[in-house]
Order: C-alpha cells, then sequence, then structure tokens
C-alpha cells in the first residue's frame, strides 16, 4: 500500500519537473543568443574603432621597413662599380681656442654627409623622410670621413649622442653629427706678435681611394657656414673658406680631401701692454743716467743694473708663452734692440768713468808732488766715494780721502761752535752751484749721448714699426 502511494506521488510531480526543465533550458539557450549578438557587436565596433585610430596598428619595424637584413650593408653602395659620391658640408659652431705653444687649434662644428644608398629606399605614399638617432648607424654603411692630423676628437654625447640619420624614400641618406676636433696648425712665428696665421681642418676617407668613394663640397662654397658669434680673445677671424684637393699615399693611392681654411689675424694690443710699452720705458729709463753727474757711481750704476734686470725679465716672459723655434720672431728684434740699448747706457758710463779716472791721474801728475802725496781736488775725490767734496774745506793731502760721511763726523766733532764748519759751507757752496757744477762736470761722452741714443731709438722704432704692419 506504501509503495502505491509513493507511485502516484511520483507521477503527480514528473509533469512539473519535465516543465521547469524545459523552461530552464530555453531560458539558457535565450541567454546564449543575446551574449553571441553582444559578442559579434562589439567586435564589429572593435574593427571600427581599430580602423579609425592608425596608433593601434601595430607597427612594422624599421629593419624590415629599410630591408636591412636583406641586404649586406659591410660592402659600400654600388660595390665594383663606379665610385659612390659623398657630398659634404659643414657649420662651424665655435673654435674654442688656440694654442702657440702646442701649435693647434680646438673646434666644434657640425658635419654633415650626403649619399645615396637604393638598398635603403622604402616605399611611402607620402614620400616623406624618416629620421633615426645613433643606435641604427651601427647596422648601415656609413662613409669613414676622418680628420687628418687631429690629436683629439669626439662626439658629444649629452643628453644622447649628437647623431642624427635621416632616409629618404628613394635612398638618399643625410648623416649630421657634432664634433669637437684638435688638429695640428703650421703656424709662422717669424712676425709675431704682428703675424697672420692661416690654419685648415682637413677631412678625408680613412679605407676608400677614389676609385671608390669621390668626397666633395655638397654646395660648393656655400658648403661651408660659420657662426656669426664667433670671437677669440687674441685673434680676428678674417676669413673661411672651403677647397678641395687630392692626397697620395704610397701604399694605397690618391684619395680624395676637403679643406676648411680661416686666417687669424693676432690682436697686438694685448702685447703693446705686456712687452713693447715697458720695454720703451726701460730704454727712456736708461737715458736718465746721461744727465746724473759722472762722479755719482752708486746713482749710475745702480740705475743700469736695475734697467738691464728689467729687460731681461721681460724677455723671459715672453720666451716662457712661445715655442722654442730656431728663427728671430719680430718681438725678439724689438726686445734685443731695447736690451742693447739698455745694455750701451752701461757701457757708456764705464766708458766715461774710465775717461774720467785717466784725466784726473793726468792732472795730479801735472801738480806735482806735496810731501811725497798727490794733492787733489774734489773732482778727484768724488771720482773715487761718490760724495761731493769742497775743494777749499774738506780736501785733505791724502792720496785717497775718505768717504764723506767720515768727514763731514770729524768736521762737526772738532768744529761743532763755529758757525762755518766745513759741512756748512759746503752746503752753502752746493746750493747755488748746482747746475753749474753738473754742467762743468758733464763728460764729451754723455753730452753726445743725450742725443744720438734718443735719435737712434726713435729711427729704429720707425723701420721697425714700418717694415711689420
Amino acid at each position: 500500500m506504501v509503495l502505491v502511494m509513493k507511485l502516484l506521488f511520483l507521477t503527480c510531480l514528473w509533469p512539473t519537473a519535465v516543465l521547469h526543465s524545459s523552461h530552464s533550458q530555453h531560458h539558457h539557450l535565450h541567454r546564449r543568443q543575446q551574449m553571441s549578438f553582444s559578442r559579434k557587436h562589439n567586435s564589429k565596433r572593435e574593427i571600427k574603432m581599430r580602423k579609425l585610430d592608425s596608433t593601434k596598428v601595430r607597427p612594422v619595424k624599421t629593419e624590415q621597413l629599410l630591408h636591412i637584413e636583406d641586404h649586406d650593408f659591410a660592402l659600400r653602395p654600388g660595390f665594383g662599380g663606379s665610385p659612390i659620391p659623398v657630398g659634404i658640408d659643414v657649420q662651424v659652431e665655435s673654435i674654442d681656442s688656440i694654442s702657440e705653444v702646442d701649435m693647434d687649434f680646438t673646434m666644434t662644428l657640425y658635419l654633415r654627409h650626403y649619399w645615396k644608398d637604393e638598398r635603403l629606399s622604402f616605399r611611402s605614399n607620402k614620400n616623406k623622410s624618416m629620421t633615426f638617432d645613433g643606435r641604427l648607424i651601427k647596422k648601415i654603411w656609413v662613409p669613414d670621413v676622418f680628420f687628418v692630423h687631429s690629436k683629439r676628437s669626439f662626439i658629444h654625447d649629452t643628453t644622447v649622442e649628437n647623431i642624427m640619420l635621416r632616409v629618404y624614400p628613394d635612398g638618399n641618406v643625410l648623416f649630421s653629427l657634432r664634433i669637437t676636433v684638435s688638429a695640428m696648425c703650421f703656424m709662422d712665428f717669424s712676425r709675431f706678435p704682428l703675424d697672420t696665421q692661416n690654419c685648415s681642418l682637413e677631412l678625408e676617407s680613412y679605407a676608400y681611394n677614389e676609385d671608390d668613394l669621390m668626397l666633395y663640397w655638397k654646395h660648393g662654397n656655400k658648403s661651408l657656414s660659420t657662426d656669426e658669434q664667433i670671437s677669440l680673445s687674441q685673434f680676428f677671424i678674417e676669413e673661411f673658406s672651403a677647397s678641395s684637393g687630392l692626397a697620395f699615399y704610397s701604399s694605397t693611392g690618391w684619395y680624395n680631401r676637403l679643406f676648411i681654411n680661416f686666417a687669424l689675424r693676432r690682436h697686438i694690443f694685448f702685447f703693446v701692454l705686456q712687452s713693447y710699452f715697458p720695454a720703451m720705458l726701460m730704454v727712456m729709463l736708461s737715458w736718465v743716467s746721461f744727465w746724473i753727474d759722472r762722479r755719482a757711481v752708486p746713482a749710475r750704476v745702480s740705475l743700469g743694473i736695475t734697467t738691464v734686470l728689467t729687460m731681461s725679465t721681460i724677455m723671459t716672459g715672453v720666451s716662457a708663452s712661445m715655442p722654442q723655434v730656431s728663427y728671430i720672431k719680430a718681438v725678439d728684434v724689438y726686445l734685443w734692440i731695447s736690451f742693447l740699448f739698455v745694455f750701451l747706457s752701461v757701457i757708456e758710463y764705464a766708458a766715461v768713468n774710465y775717461l774720467t779716472t785717466i784725466e784726473e791721474r793726468k792732472q795730479l801728475k801735472k801738480r806735482g808732488k806735496a810731501s811725497g802725496m798727490y794733492s787733489m781736488d774734489a773732482v778727484q775725490a768724488m771720482a773715487f766715494d761718490g760724495c761731493f767734496h769742497d775743494t777749499d774745506v774738506d780736501m785733505d793731502l791724502t792720496p785717497f780721502p775718505e768717504p764723506c760721511e767720515e768727514n763731514e763726523t770729524r768736521a762737526s766733532q772738532t768744529n761743532i761752535s763755529n758757525a762755518d764748519t766745513p759741512r756748512l759751507k759746503r752746503k752753502r757752496s752746493l746750493k747755488g752751484n748746482v747746475g753749474r757744477i753738473i754742467l762743468q762736470n758733464n763728460h764729451v761722452i754723455d753730452t753726445y749721448s743725450r742725443i744720438i741714443f734718443p735719435s737712434v731709438y726713435i729711427v729704429f722704432n720707425f723701420f721697425y714699426w714700418g717694415l711689420y704692419i
């Protein structure tokens, strides 16, 4: 009976369960259809958005666009055929320094290369070029241009390497870089510091001779441009010019070479203040000794030695800042002639002093002897001790008078109370007769030297500045 009741209950519940299951399946199917429709709609929308936004398109790699992997860029373009023409143009940014001691110059410039490599050609609907940085340089062929006679050079790398590569659809290439280079300049100092130096920076291919690479100025004389603000402390830049030529090497042949020529004229004002003007003053100062009494030995000797030493210091300072060349420079001519004038002024006084001594000895012999000793006057005593002596007062009959300071001390001690002491008499005689005494005791050599020395030095200056300027 119980079993019959369970069967009747299950029979009643089965249609309800079937109906509910059918409804659930229909609901899930409807939901799946809605999701499928939504996905299709979203997919179409995404495709439409991608078409509108080109930045979402996956870019082509540079190597694939330029066909870098399809060619051997270790070989130059057109290998085995005619030489590839490579155009050059240069923009000089600055001339950083000129060194006379090292005979070199330092220049910063923009170096640009132009050539055509059909292996790098690509399709472009708008015919626009593509610009790359230095990372692509190692993967393609570039000209191996170097600077002849360069001592050191480097490519600027702040904040990244200053290198630009621009490729056009037809295969034309522009390669630009910013370089600072120090190169030799063969200077001629025979007219220094009134000189003009001609320097040049030379460019050449290192590996490819004229059979493989033809180096030329891209725009002729206009290929070289400079910054208008270029200036140097010691030089005035007269001109920049571009030229070309050939260089021969016995083992490898002929190479095309380009020249960046510039002329530098030196500013002379600095050297006039530091060398020429002081030398002039020393020469004129040496002439002062011609107007000093020939008996004032300490004054004239010390003045002559001072001017000689000062001229030596000026000459040493100029030589220290110059290379050790084996020829005479213009400044050397002027300084050595000035030194000669100063030296001759010292020799002039040596001759005057010697002749004065001989003349005084002759006068002593003529006067005879007194008590076995020579009688000496003020002029003779002055030649020995450098002090003026009054003949009537403090000259003793001694062959070598004592120094004037001792004579004054002795006279003051013995005749303190006497108003007419020898020192007072000497002072009275000096006050009114100094000019007359100096003129009367001038040697004839001093008289002529006052005219000859300045005249000859003025004539020398006229010839010197007329020849070198």
